[in-house]
């Protein structure tokens, strides 16, 4: 049974319902946004995910007999509002940029349309669900281009929650990663996944010997070795020795990287094993794989800092309200004036700008506009019924595409501002 999302929300959401079906307005038309005012961490440009999680979560919107009673006796809200949320559906529009798609500041990477009763109860998810997996895709392609063509396993579930680990590794994948080493990952989303073994495997066994002999004999030569329990150079000699030159790869996990996979690659060369592959695993990020470009390495695995967006786990995506009918049935652009958090009132369009290739605006604009641009708002769910899916696949094609539009400042690490200007008309 699929669990129900309407409870992965805040309590003032179910408040502010209450009211406003208590004072009449909650059946006005509205249209939300999904934007950030600014890319975390001085970053070039962010990337778009987990639009397939938000269309997931959107058709398990609903409250079932569990979760009014929580309310009910939880005393959350009052019965007339529970009696609207048990036959709550949305039956409105939503819109967005697709996966893979580059955004910047200002960028309505969703919008909601519908009745404010029905809009509002989605931002807690929504915003759950675009400011992690953005985060993470923006950390993720940066990671994938300063790799260039050496591929990237993704291994940091033991480093987030169990959850938030299973969308990372799928929003890994969607950026380039080639591969996971979570499995529900693999089960829900068909990432692939990889993996062999730790070094506890070595300290079970009384010698590194056995341990790898152990490894081969189940797995075949072309499994991967350990070889940084105890000594490098010994374990590495080891391996080749109890492989053969046709041993598929070893992964080292600590010290200088660098000069380790140096030193590394002598031995598997001096034994004859050429086309034995270096991994190298242990704290990387985005500006450690960069500085591992002249190294012999063949592959990276990384954890922590991509469950963690690299240093920036949110992408400060807000959910606001743009426009709302008005008494005489009219919607009427509306707009948060607060200093230092100000809003643009009205729904709007979104185009990429790009000559010769290469892209050079984000023009978003009150109107929609006849050609000349790339739109970047698809249609996702119609009449509250979901028509925007898409093979994840999709997603990753996308991803490569529209990085390869971007100018090439897009790719500095160095923080600076985005690569391309957000033009509002």
């Amino acid at each position: 049974m699929t669990m129900s999302s309407a409870l992965l929300t805040d309590h003032y959401e179910l408040t502010m319902l209450q009211a406003a079906l208590a004072g009449g307005a909650a059946h006005r038309r509205a249209v939300f946004e999904v934007f950030a005012r600014r890319l975390p961490g001085g970053r070039r440009y962010g990337v778009v995910a987990g639009t397939a999680r938000v269309l997931d979560a959107l058709e398990n919107f609903r409250f079932g007999d569990e979760e009014l009673e929580f309310l009910r006796a939880a005393r959350v809200v009052d019965e007339p509002t529970l009696e609207f949320l048990a036959g709550y559906r949305f039956t409105g529009q939503v819109y967005g940029y697709r996966e893979g798609e580059s955004y910047f500041p200002g960028s309505p990477v969703l919008v909601v349309e519908g009745t404010f009763a029905e809009a509002v109860l989605l931002e807690t998810v929504i915003l759950s669900i675009l400011n992690h997996d953005c985060a993470v895709a923006s950390a993720a392609s940066r990671m994938v281009q300063a790799a260039g063509r050496r591929p990237i396993i993704e291994m940091g579930s033991r480093r987030t929650q169990e959850l938030a680990a299973v969308a990372a590794a799928r929003t890994a994948y969607l950026c380039g990663f080639g591969s996971t080493s979570n499995l529900m990952a693999g089960h829900l989303y068909g990432v692939p996944t990889a993996g062999t073994a730790a070094h506890a495997f070595t300290l079970l066994h009384d010698s590194e010997e056995d341990a790898f002999r152990a490894q081969l004999d189940s797995l075949g030569v072309g499994t991967t070795l350990l070889v940084d329990t105890y000594d490098v150079a010994k374990a590495v000699r080891t391996a080749v020795e109890l492989a053969g030159p046709d041993l598929g790869a070893v992964r080292i996990d600590s010290g200088d990287l660098a000069e380790v996979a140096l030193d590394v690659r002598r031995i598997l060369d001096a034994f004859g094993a050429n086309r034995t592959r270096i991994v190298v695993t242990g704290d990387l990020d985005e500006f450690a794989i960069a500085a591992l470009a002249a190294a012999p390495v063949d592959g990276y695995g990384v954890g922590t800092s991509l469950v963690t967006g690299s240093g920036h786990p949110t992408a400060n995506f807000v959910y606001k309200l743009v426009a709302r009918e008005d008494a005489g049935g009219v919607l009427r652009p509306v707009a948060k004036q607060s200093v230092g958090k100000p809003s643009r009132g009205g729904r709007k369009w979104a185009y990429r700008a790009v000559e010769d290739g290469t892209a050079v605006a984000e023009i978003v604009t009150g109107e929609p506009e006849e050609g000349g641009h790339r739109p970047l708002l698809a249609e996702l769910v119609r009449d509250g019924e979901i028509v925007g899916r898409e093979p994840l696949e999709d997603g990753r094609a996308r991803h490569r595409a529209t990085v390869a539009e971007l100018p090439t400042m897009a790719h500095s690490l160095s923080p600076g501002d985005p690569a391309i200007p957000t033009i509002f008309s």
